[in-house]
């Protein structure tokens, strides 16, 4: 494979598979080939000892004497059929004496007697026993020949260990098995790898759809895998909300050039008709202090912008101080609506005791501001507004609640983002729609958090939430 080159995750998975498929097999194949090998050398010994245990019983006559010759001549070939380990199988007959009575070979070593009778001492009724044939591992089974609860001699059978062979019929069932095996395997892992990397594919396809600006996908949700139902919703969300984001974006161009391009027409005109002399005296003084008023709107909006976009960036600093913020609530209160010219009820509720935190009371008196201002606006610049201090187990809370129509069902997931602004406030009020995403990053800086509490057609209300202890950096 090329460096840069990638595979089918179908193709990729299933070669995989085979590989370790097929290393698997030949792991069972060679544990069986062994497991098979055990089991014939097990039921040649079993066979040697029943063999061992009939020529013991019979070679014995009456009078206690071993005649073996003329029994076993017989009695080996009747079970020729069942005793069969090959010509490489020796049959000896030893007496009490280590004296060698009987032998199925002619041409027996006598070093090899020696050999033999060297394990007859030890317990075990089957030996393993090396040099009798070339030096080749063998088994050797040995039995007592008893008369009169007396040993008088020895039965021993010696044959070599099989050898890893198969026969043809357990040669054809081992490959028929592991064929079956590795067709089964495969054709699983194909199926199930298909089925796993079509709703892969379909995303895939959705986000090269986003990529070309199409955010309208529609996706096969009938998926009961969780994480691949999980991914495929989660896409779907993804794609809806960069829909959100590109209108909201579409919008903000439009926004910010008509606010910008509205007072500056306006202060354009304004100035000239002063200095045509289109208009003279108190109503040119007049147009003066109306194009003062659309400056300051103006300086406020690239303010706001300077302001959201050095905390965005990360230049932006906090001066923490003891404060009591009962003080501190009711000063900023109190400024604000000094500054109001609108019929404005304004109640502050703060507890007896005073509550101190450390904190920067200019940018607790920002997003007080911005809230307040929000607030009248809600109202159609009348109304009664409640600022509320209060404090709880884990953090102190300033509540700012009015008296408005409340924020559409529709709007409330949006109203924390940047440049979002709802329907009515687009018509009422101009502005960037920065104010509540800079006031929450705001209270986020100093440790707590801005939330909305609650909105219904009686009103709304927003909680500012700061912490007992000092901010993170």
């Amino acid at each position: 494979m090329k460096k840069n080159e990638r595979t089918p995750l179908l193709r990729y998975w299933t070669a995989r598979y085979l590989i370790t498929l097929f290393v698997g097999l030949a792991i069972v194949g060679l544990i069986t080939t062994l497991w098979i090998y055990k089991l014939e050398n097990q039921k040649r010994i079993a066979i040697a000892r029943f063999v061992a245990e009939d020529i013991s019983e019979r070679i014995v006559d009456t009078k206690g004497n071993m005649n073996a010759e003329p029994v076993l001549s017989g009695f080996l070939k009747r079970r020729e059929y069942f005793f069969d380990f090959g010509a490489r199988t020796l049959l000896l007959i030893i007496d009490n004496k280590n004296n060698l009575v009987f032998s199925d070979n002619p041409i027996f070593q006598p070093d090899i007697l020696q050999r033999v009778t060297s394990v007859l001492t030890q317990k075990d009724n089957v030996v393993k026993i090396k040099g009798i044939r070339d030096r080749e591992q063998s088994y050797l089974v040995k039995k007592e020949i008893k008369y009169n609860q007396q040993t008088i001699g020895w039965v021993l059978i010696v044959f070599p260990q099989a050898k890893v062979t198969l026969n043809n019929e357990q040669l054809q069932l081992l490959i028929i098995l592991l064929v079956s095996l590795a067709l089964l395997g495969w054709g699983v892992i194909y199926l199930l790898s298909r089925k796993l990397s079509k709703p892969i594919k379909d995303v895939v396809d959705a986000a090269k759809q986003i990529v070309e600006g199409n955010y309208d996908i529609l996706m096969d949700k009938d998926i009961k895998e969780k994480e691949i139902y999980e991914l495929i919703d989660s896409f779907e969300n993804m794609s809806k909300r960069l829909k959100q984001l590109e209108m909201m974006r579409t919008e903000l161009l439009a926004g910010v050039t008509h606010e910008l391009r509205t007072p500056i027409a306006s202060i354009r005109g304004l100035i000239q008709s002063v200095r045509d002399e289109v208009v003279t005296g108190e109503e040119a003084t007049e147009f003066l202090e109306i194009s003062m008023k659309e400056t300051k709107r103006l300086q406020k909006m690239v303010e706001d912008l300077l302001d959201f976009n050095s905390m965005i960036i990360g230049e932006f600093r906090l001066q923490l101080e003891k404060h009591n913020i009962n003080d501190l609530v009711r000063e900023i209160s109190h400024q604000w609506l000094i500054g109001q010219e609108n019929y404005i009820e304004l109640h502050t509720s703060l507890p007896d005791q005073p509550i101190y935190v450390m904190t920067d009371s200019a940018r607790v008196q920002q997003i007080l501001y911005n809230l307040l201002n929000n607030s009248i606006q809600a109202m159609n610049q009348t109304g009664r507004i409640d600022v509320i201090l209060y404090q709880t187990n884990d953090d102190i809370r300033i509540d700012v609640r009015d008296n408005g129509p409340g924020i559409a069902e529709e709007e409330k997931g949006l109203i924390f983002e940047r440049f979002f602004r709802g329907k009515a406030k687009k018509i009422k009020v101009r502005g960037l729609g920065l104010g509540l995403t800079y006031s929450k990053n705001l209270a986020k800086a100093l440790g707590g958090d801005l939330i909305l509490k609650e909105t219904s057609e009686k009103g709304t209300t927003f909680t500012l939430i700061l912490n007992r202890e000092k901010p993170k950096s």
